[in-house]
């Protein structure tokens, strides 16, 4: 295999697969259609048993081969095999045995993004348009916006990737007209000819720092959303590392460097006047003036109690980033009123600064999605003085938490800690918010922390306070996932709600 290798050439080709997820599978399939022979690596012998249901009992009697275990024992399974490809799953961390023992043995490694773009080019539709969206937060918000502007647009236009379909099943079925592409670095990791129409890289704070080793191969890994990159390298205006990114891109020539801010646009740029998103980077007398592509109305479902005046600057961020991407493609630009039409659309998806409940003065905000100190500043920030408290802690995935500390301590009453090793951030807010009241939940099973965490925060709070659940950090150290996390958090809150509510609802029965 090499970079040139069209995705014919799979045929016969001996390839492996670590990782029978979702994605995994349709991996799987897709391989096994173009006549690849397949061997699948897991460490759960369970996926591997389950894989003949999910797949077809056909399809699971062509593979060549099956190993599960621990990480040594697939990295040896790989080094002794006679593979010439591996596509990995974006959870097989880089700093790992699996990809040192394909990088000691010279095997070349693909992401399922990294296959389903050359399936795109292999196949009779090679020009559908992508449009990528990374960055350490906003991906999802920015790239379910996107696909809601295209659609508005009159495209088919799914969100794939890290979020939705994976995208290899989406290019198999050949019926999306642009595809909006939410891009982990995991998944960048082992992306190499991937050529988008428009792509961003939406911000840059410390993530997966132990998954990759550290904060220049992060950078690096998120920097290649740019490579290649045909139309528009869209960059944050507040973020200098992603205009760098942008300026350091081997991009196609005549790629434009399409700035997103939240202030007042200048040229080459999209941003906003007041209350109202304007574009000053691709309209015809962009150098004399800006046009109007939407105001805070289009988005005031996304803030607080669907008042516009409390949009988070965030929100406003990725909107003007998805107008950015959105622009480039002919259909968008053509008629920049789906711009506005979309963001209308747009509904966020579950997890994300989520009102869950209310109830006697106090309202329960689910962003279990915050799973870093990045994402939980932004989503903290919004709060009123004082009125914050936070249920916060977990994986901290290598993360520092004092500069996050500081940044917040002024929105909050008080905070809440759940996670198995609570340390780092009960040092951070002893040495940063001194004062600051503080429970600590003791480990124990999902349900017990969450309703130990819920019955702390209700303690502390006040009526016209908001409790937040804003970990900062991954949720597998005591739950399956941020949604778990997220769902008993919101059943937890609405019992407590409606218990604090019941006193003044019998009082007006009365």
């Amino acid at each position: 295999m090499s970079s040139s290798t069209p995705v014919e050439a799979l045929s016969g080709a001996r390839v492996g697969v670590v990782g029978l997820g979702r994605t995994g599978v349709a991996v799987v399939d897709v391989l096994i259609a173009l006549g690849a022979r397949v061997s699948v690596f897991d460490t759960r012998r369970c996926a591997i048993d389950a894989l003949a249901g999910t797949v077809g009992a056909e399809t699971a009697a062509r593979l060549t081969g099956a190993t599960s275990g621990d990480d040594a024992r697939l990295a040896a399974a790989i080094t002794d095999s006679d593979l010439r490809l591996l596509i990995v799953s974006p959870g097989v961390p880089a700093t790992g045995p699996v990809l040192a023992a394909a990088r000691a043995k010279g095997l070349e490694t693909w992401s399922e993004i990294e296959l389903a773009w050359r399936l795109q080019r292999a196949s009779a539709r090679r020009d559908v348009p992508w449009l990528a969206v990374t960055g350490t937060d906003g991906k999802t918000t920015t790239v379910g916006m996107l696909a809601a502007i295209l659609a508005a647009a009159g495209l088919n236009a799914p969100a794939v990737g890290n979020i939705g379909a994976p995208a290899i099943t989406t290019v198999a079925e050949g019926r999306a007209d642009a595809l909006a592409v939410e891009l982990s670095s995991f998944q960048l990791h082992s992306t190499h000819t991937l050529s988008p129409l428009a792509a961003t890289c939406l911000n840059l704070a410390p993530d997966h720092l132990d998954w990759h080793g550290g904060m220049a191969a992060y950078r690096a890994d998120k920097a290649r959303v740019y490579a290649r990159t045909q139309r528009a390298a869209v960059y944050n205006v507040a973020d200098v590392a992603t205009l760098t990114m942008v300026e350091e891109a081997d991009v196609v020539e005549g790629c434009r460097a399409i700035g997103f801010t939240t202030a007042a646009p200048t040229l080459g740029q999209v941003g906003r006047v007041e209350d109202v998103l304007v574009d000053r980077a691709y309209h015809a007398d962009r150098r004399s003036s800006g046009i109007e592509l939407a105001t805070f109305a289009d988005l005031a479902h996304l803030a607080p109690g669907g008042d516009a005046a409390q949009l988070p600057a965030h929100v406003v961020a990725d909107a003007l980033a998805a107008a950015a991407l959105a622009l480039a493609t002919p259909a968008v630009a053509a008629e920049p009123a789906a711009i506005a039409r979309g963001l209308r659309s747009y509904r966020p998806g579950a997890h994300r600064i989520v009102t869950v409940a209310q109830g006697g003065g106090v309202t329960w905000i689910d962003d279990s999605k915050a799973t870093n100190p990045h994402s939980a500043q932004a989503a903290l920030t919004a709060l009123g003085a004082g009125t914050g408290v936070w249920i916060v802690g977990g994986d901290t995935k290598g993360a520092a938490f004092d500069e996050l500390v500081r940044a917040v301590r002024g929105h909050l009453r008080g905070a809440v800690v759940i996670g198995k090793d609570q340390t780092i951030v009960l040092e951070a807010l002893a040495s940063q918010a001194p004062g600051l009241p503080v429970t600590a939940i003791a480990d124990g099973t999902p349900e017990a922390v969450t309703d130990a965490a819920v019955a702390a925060a209700a303690a502390l709070a006040r009526p016209g306070d908001t409790v937040m659940l804003a970990p900062a950090c991954a949720s597998w150290d005591q739950f399956d996932s941020y949604a778990q996390r997220g769902d008993l958090f919101a059943r937890a809150a609405a019992r407590v709600a409606q218990a604090a509510a019941a006193p003044d609802a019998d009082e007006d029965g009365r």
